[in-house]
């Protein structure tokens, strides 16, 4: 492997990485805004006997901690690679999500739980809804401010879609506690609260696999999305002059922004080593947006 390919691995300087920055500033805005209200929301849903509110107060709890882990992992991964590891800190952004979606599920869980056993109960809980309607309202507004704090702009991190999801989560929360609140204020069907708080379960577990499957694959060495290795191999014998076979391809994610590759390339006789890696490294920024390779020519 020549010098070359090596520096392009270990000379790394995440110096296209100007978007962390602005990915921390998101994360901190909506975790102050979610920390800040979290008491408030976890005060009304024990004062007004909501589930509703108690659920999308648990699930703002975890979403702050979610959050502040989601912060932290950017602010590791603005830390430079050193010896042991080469690639950097910005896999622990990939683990922050992962970390984050399991969570959800866990919310998930408790919020059924604690459903069932209100609909089966044989006495009905008492529930303010007026109270209950404030708070509800208060987080709605908190949690679409949030949501539009890490949606703006065109944005693929992983990590920030993850705690968008969490988010997410919280808003479909406040708005079933919102309808909760109106059918208990004028029609006293306090079923209704445990009933809602299960439809949101349903988009809570839709949203926690999305982000469980690709934060894994990633971490399991996943090929990068839309990377196919035989349309690549095609690709290369086709198109590169000189390629004669191409083999030992190996691709991988260290995190969504920051595809690998690895591969050998066969030059054909008479060929230009030199420039048929240049050719392919082209090619494969230029086709399958793969600015990290490494090419072995033999």
């Amino acid at each position: 492997m020549s010098n070359d390919d090596q520096q392009d691995h270990s000379g790394h300087d995440h110096s296209g990485h100007s978007h962390i920055p602005r990915n921390e500033r998101k994360i901190a805005i909506a975790a102050a805004l979610t920390g800040a209200f979290m008491l408030a929301e976890v005060a009304g849903g024990i004062i007004s006997g909501s589930l509703a509110l108690i659920a999308d107060a648990g699930h703002m709890l975890t979403d702050f901690a979610s959050l502040v882990l989601a912060w932290l992992a950017f602010r590791l991964a603005r830390r430079p690679a050193d010896w042991r590891l080469t690639y950097g800190f910005d896999r622990f952004s990939v683990l922050a999500a992962l970390v984050n979606g399991l969570s959800l599920f866990a919310i998930a869980i408790w919020i059924t739980w604690e459903a069932v056993q209100r609909l089966l109960a044989s006495e009905e809980h008492e529930i303010l809804g007026g109270l209950m309607l404030w708070v509800a309202l208060g987080g709605l507004v908190v949690n679409l401010v949030a949501f539009w704090v890490l949606t703006r702009g065109e944005d693929e991190n992983l990590n920030v879609r993850a705690a968008a999801l969490h988010v997410a989560g919280d808003l479909f929360g406040s708005i079933a506690a919102l309808l909760a609140s109106l059918v208990i204020i004028y029609t006293g069907w306090t079923p209704i609260d445990p009933i809602l708080s299960v439809l949101v379960v349903l988009i809570i577990l839709r949203s926690a696999l999305a982000v469980v499957r690709e934060s894994g694959h990633i971490l399991l060495e996943g090929a990068p999305q839309g990377f196919d290795r035989r349309d690549v191999v095609a690709a290369l014998t086709r198109e590169v002059p000189g390629v004669q076979a191409v083999g030992h391809v190996h691709a991988w994610s260290v995190t969504q922004e920051r595809p690998m590759v690895t591969m050998e390339v066969t030059v054909g006789e008479g060929a230009d080593p030199a420039a048929v890696k240049n050719a392919v490294k082209k090619l494969l920024q230029e086709r399958f947006g793969i600015e990290h390779s490494t090419v072995e020519t033999h």
